[in-house]
């Protein structure tokens, strides 16, 4: 019980902030690992407002996400995950369409220790991003993801666990 009640503490947290942030998304994402367990992401977004190395090219930024995912195992391996992640982002030049590419390291709480036929160890994971896609006038995006979840070691057993996903962003 008392981790369920972080876990949601956790994400009052995550959606507190976002939402009182100017330029904020909600993410949708569905995808699949390696062993083909299918994913679902929900997320909330919330741009950092500041650009670095900002050129004709493009610009260097980023955003913040909080996430709940549910990882649809059989009905005794099912997962629930919370996740908090800076996410850095090099967005390309462009006037309706911008191309970028992201990378992010942030933190992860999983509801179960076994996802699949990983042992990842214990709750508590690191969660390393990749992905690139296209951010449309207006703030609409869509993208592909590649996300993977590890305990870096912090406990014995550490199996990690990779999805690769879709994701679309709705500004709000």
């Amino acid at each position: 019980m008392k981790r369920w009640f972080c876990l949601a503490a956790f994400a009052a947290v995550v959606v507190g902030h976002s939402v009182s942030a100017q330029a904020a998304g909600l993410e949708l994402g569905v995808g699949s690992t390696s062993d083909s367990t299918m994913t679902y992401r929900l997320g909330l977004t919330s741009d950092w407002d500041k650009s670095w190395w900002q050129s004709d090219t493009g610009r260097l930024t980023g955003y913040w996400s909080g996430a709940y995912t549910y990882w649809d195992g059989d009905k005794r391996a099912s997962v629930s995950s919370l996740s908090f992640s800076p996410v850095f982002v090099y967005e390309f030049a462009g006037e309706s369409v911008r191309p970028y590419i992201e990378a992010g390291i942030g933190v992860a709480v999983f509801s179960r220790t076994r996802v699949e036929d990983n042992n990842i160890g214990q709750a508590f994971q690191f969660e390393d991003r990749l992905g690139f896609g296209l951010r449309f006038a207006g703030g609409h995006e869509v993208g592909i993801r590649a996300t993977h979840y590890s305990n870096a070691g912090i406990s014995s057993n550490n199996d990690g666990v990779e999805s690769y996903s879709l994701h679309y962003t709705y500004p709000l």
